[in-house]
């Protein structure tokens, strides 16, 4: 079967040099053609993701074509403006991909406003809400090495698809033919036919004013000497983050040079990942040299931001997202209160995945902390009940644990261009106090608790590693665990079990245990993983990072 779809792709003209090279390479290698036509990329609630190459199981024209073949069919019973928006990144043939979509989307007689520049995920989410689309796409593959790309599909909200509209257009996908099914016309034709317009400056100029709406303290950071090193990590977010940044008063801002513009191979970090230390190594040599009070470096769709805060030794230590997230809804909340711009009623929305210590400082200020499945789009469809009700201003902050952060519902994703600039708010802030973000969390863990937050990944390489996946969660439910390293199961929450839970229905298993810890197992919907969350508290860091240690040593033969 694969052999076939392999003879009828190397027949056909693939208009592209490198896949008719590939193809023309793995003719004689049986595994090589198997991988790349036993299955095809499925079109899931995070669109698609692969690697690049030929075959309907990679990345390439011809799967994009396809998948967006299907998200026309979707508009097409929508009414409304009959209007798709389309941003990409920096990832190899994004621009291509972002064309090929626009023209089939013209060839179905859908309109397309196409950023003219790469610019990242909350350019993309704003600028479906600000032309009133039906559907957002932005090409790109996140964190991921260069020789993935992806594409992400966004509903009118701004937010990524329901799982109700992705099915729908999985089903019209998979009517499709790869090769022939999609309708097609130039992208200059779409252009001249009108139908394909650039995003216009309006649009981009309304996005920068909604970020620079949400300062905390406006005007502070103009007079505050903040020292900055800064990577976008060859990524869109050069642009977005130092034109906001300059705009707010921080001028002071050294770009890591080897990671400043764009570059789709990544060649300075093979996996540009803010959360992970070998992407922010190039930018932390920096910062120790410019000795700056603060390194920060968003992903390559600039939708998630990590940092290093200078410590009073003079080293840098790296904040995680749990962390962040904590710093900045106490930031918001106290410099909100202060000076009276706090709404009533405020509400903040985290993942279940994120940590308890968030609940601890939204109670102390009053806040409705809601927990959301993860996935950004949970949060973006808290701010929605919101806005239903006329209420949206009443939301002031979401987050993730892996360093994804919102301030505010003008878009719904998670944003590292408003994050960035609150992050140098702050630090502005707490340099023009005597203070710093170092003493601010320390003065945090004090109050609250000496919380300690990691993530485990277990990786199920294969086309047999969704099976596994599988077998194990399967298994997890059928034998539940009574103990972990000692410490009693006190609840298990199955979030497969909505009625229970009040939430849509997900594969998660969260474990509170006796002492307080909890041990959550959730398979990643993206990436052949199994994701492990632990969350421990002790009378300080080495207490609570040992007690972790013993919980991960417990869960890894459940994993196995």
């Amino acid at each position: 079967m694969y052999q076939d779809e392999y003879k009828r792709w190397a027949a056909a003209d693939l208009l592209d040099f490198d896949l008719n090279k590939e193809l023309d390479d793995i003719r004689d290698d049986e595994e090589a053609i198997k991988d790349r036509f036993a299955v095809a990329l499925e079109f899931g609630t995070a669109g698609l993701r692969g690697v690049l190459g030929a075959g309907t199981n990679r990345m390439n024209i011809w799967v994009v074509r396809q998948a967006t073949q299907g998200v026309a069919d979707w508009v097409k019973t929508q009414g409304g403006t009959q209007t798709v928006a389309i941003s990409y990144d920096s990832r190899l043939k994004g621009w291509n991909f972002a064309r090929e979509a626009a023209s089939v989307l013209a060839a179905n007689g859908i309109k397309v406003r196409l950023y003219d520049e790469l610019m990242p995920v909350p350019a993309l989410s704003f600028a479906t809400r600000y032309y009133k689309c039906n559907a957002g796409i932005m090409v790109t593959a996140s964190h991921n090495p260069a020789k993935y790309n992806g594409y992400k599909a966004y509903g009118p909200d701004g937010c990524q698809m329901t799982d109700d509209a992705v099915a729908v257009v999985y089903d019209s996908i998979q009517k499709t033919d790869v090769l022939t099914g999609a309708k097609y016309i130039s992208f200059a034709a779409g252009v001249e036919k009108g139908l394909i317009q650039f995003v216009g400056d309006d649009c981009k100029q309304a996005f920068y004013e909604a970020i620079e709406a949400r300062q905390v303290r406006p005007g502070l950071a103009k007079t505050a000497g903040l020292k900055l090193v800064y990577s976008p990590l060859n990524g869109t977010g050069l642009v977005p983050v130092t034109r906001v940044l300059k705009d707010i008063g921080i001028t002071d801002i050294t770009i890591v040079p080897e990671q400043e513009y764009p570059n789709g191979y990544f060649t300075t970090c093979s996996y540009p990942n803010p959360e992970i230390f070998e992407a922010l190594a190039k930018g932390l040599e920096l910062a120790k040299a410019e000795q700056a009070d603060l390194m920060l470096a968003t992903d390559p769709d600039a939708d998630r931001v990590g940092i290093a805060m200078k410590c009073a030794d003079g080293s840098y230590e790296l904040v995680s997202g749990n962390e962040m997230g904590v710093l900045l809804l106490d930031y918001i909340c106290q410099g909100r209160k202060e000076k009276g711009t706090m709404p009533e009623k405020p509400v903040a929305a985290m993942s279940i995945v994120s940590t308890p210590l968030a609940d601890k400082v939204a109670e102390h200020y009053g806040v409705d902390l809601r927990h959301v499945l993860t996935g950004f789009k949970w949060i973006g469809d808290q701010i929605a009940g919101l806005e239903a009700k006329g209420e949206e201003d009443r939301f002031i902050f979401g987050f993730e644990e892996s360093y994804g952060y919102l301030a505010g519902p003008y878009v719904r994703d998670k944003d590292a261009v408003v994050s960035s600039m609150l992050i140098c708010e702050m630090a502005a802030y707490y340099r023009s106090i005597g203070s710093s973000i170092k003493q601010r969390l320390e003065e945090i863990y004090q109050q609250y608790g000496r919380y300690y937050n990691a993530v485990d990944s277990f990786s199920f390489p294969g086309l047999s590693g969704m099976d596994k996946m599988k077998g194990i969660m399967a298994e997890l439910r059928k034998n539940p665990p009574t103990e972990f390293a000692g410490r009693k199961v006190a609840t298990c929450i199955d979030y497969a079990e909505p009625e229970k839970t009040g939430l849509p229905k997900a594969n998660v298993l969260t474990y509170t245990l006796d002492d307080g810890s909890t041990v959550v197992v959730r398979p990643s919907g993206t990436e052949p993983k199994i994701k492990t969350y632990f969350t421990t508290l002790g009378k300080d860091l080495a207490e609570a990072k040992q007690v972790k240690e013993q919980l991960a040593e417990a869960v890894k033969p459940l994993l196995a």
